[in-house]
């Protein structure tokens, strides 16, 4: 009865799930299923099926004959240009799978990449500036239920002025941040739940932005970025602690080379 009861945390933590974690698993499988059903109808099957027939044979050749050099020069020979014929036939279908999912994959980071402040944790705001003589004229002004835990530091080899703040309540803030005639905000979220946060907003064309913004572009001027330094989010998943991208990477795989045995889709 001792070591069962010692065992049971172990193995009821190692098979636990949390929301995130459920989430993740639940949209690898749709999409692993969506990557293979959308290759099937952007591909030429039957081709694909023959160049990897064709590659099998050639390096069962090599196998067969490995002591006969000519035949094993020439197996290779062909094996390469299956190789190229194989990559030709299935580039095009991985892009229009591929684009699309980069796509979500930056959407989806706004809620697993990160996690919202909790009340009462200290979080920093960076603030760069355009010059560094800019630094002295940039003041923040706080929400009500938000409060400053140091004097502000300035960093001129960086541009940067920085503080540390602290929320008392859970909620969605809006810092605003004055740069000389110029003044603009920036959004906090501190919660519980799962939410989509926006680490920073910054003066920046779309293609720069995409990656780390899910605010509008800054107007330029004195303050080029607001950043909040939130957590990095991890994933607990059988037992072990994941980056989401690293996670849905391999549970769309095997959901996606599951669903292409199940459907006998070539890939």
């Amino acid at each position: 009865m001792r070591s069962s009861t010692i065992l049971w945390p172990a193995v009821a933590g190692f098979f636990s799930i949390n929301l995130p974690a459920a989430l993740v698993l639940l949209l690898s499988v749709v999409i692993g299923l969506l990557m293979v059903v959308i290759f099937r109808y952007t591909s030429n099957q039957k081709a694909i099926h023959v160049a990897k027939e064709q590659l099998k044979a050639h390096l069962l050749a090599v196998r067969l004959f490995q002591d006969q050099l000519p035949v094993v020069l020439s197996s290779y020979g062909r094996i390469l240009r299956g190789t190229g014929r194989y990559l030709r036939l299935a580039l095009m279908p991985l892009l229009i799978v591929a684009l699309p999912l980069t796509f979500l994959i930056l959407q989806l980071d706004r809620y697993f990449g990160w996690t919202p402040l909790a009340a009462g944790q200290p979080f920093l705001v960076k603030v760069k500036a355009n010059t560094a003589d800019a630094l002295d004229g940039i003041s923040l002004q706080l929400p009500a239920g938000m409060t400053s835990t140091a004097p502000a530091i300035h960093i001129p080899s960086e541009n940067e002025v920085v503080w540390r703040l602290v929320a008392g309540k859970d909620g969605a803030y809006e810092l605003n941040v004055a740069g000389g005639s110029d003044a603009v905000s920036k959004s906090v979220l501190v919660s519980t739940a799962l939410e989509r946060v926006s680490p920073e907003r910054l003066h920046a064309p779309y293609w720069e932005r995409v990656f780390v913004s899910g605010e509008p572009t800054l107007p330029g001027g004195a303050v080029q970025s607001i950043a909040v330094a939130y957590p990095p989010r991890t994933i607990s998943f059988l037992g072990w602690e994941w980056n989401w991208i690293w996670l849905f990477f391999v549970l769309s795989l095997a959901a996606g080379f599951l669903f292409k045995s199940i459907l006998g889709i070539e890939i």
